[in-house]
């Protein structure tokens, strides 16, 4: 398993704890990995699938607040699950993980995953709106 294996299981859960957020992010995680059918899932991406989790789910509030303000037409809650999950991950990845990840890898690996499970204009929209926020953390 990959790096991208596992945010794509981190996507999966954290869309999925949504609408059952009394589930256990270990469960879920999980669930995910054997509904990918990863043949190769090795314990260190899988617990790095379930850090972007908790990480997401522990600073959600204040990812959300930084999210919210970058574009004035779409707020988190009228963006669609995965957009809003896809953003959520690749900031904590960059500026709340204890080994961040470099701005440029966390922006890509987000519009390449939106690519194969956001809508057609789901890379533009996460790539511009990351760069906003990266934009808005320099200052």
């Amino acid at each position: 398993m990959s790096r991208r294996e596992a945010r794509t299981i981190a996507l999966r859960s954290l869309f999925a704890l949504e609408f059952s957020p009394e589930q256990s992010p270990e469960e879920t995680v999980r669930t995910m990995a054997e509904e990918e059918d990863i043949q190769d899932i090795r314990k260190k991406d899988l617990a790095y699938a379930l850090a972007l989790v908790n990480g997401v789910r522990e600073h959600q509030e204040v990812l959300d607040g930084e999210l919210d303000g970058l574009d004035a037409k779409w707020t988190l809650k009228r963006m669609n699950g995965i957009d809003r999950n896809l953003l959520r991950i690749a900031a904590w990845e960059m500026f709340y993980s204890p080994e961040p990840v470099p701005p440029a890898v966390a922006i890509n690996e987000g519009v390449e995953l939106a690519k194969i499970y956001g809508g057609d204009e789901s890379p533009a929209f996460i790539n511009g709106l990351l760069g906003s926020l990266v934009k808005q953390h320099d200052r």
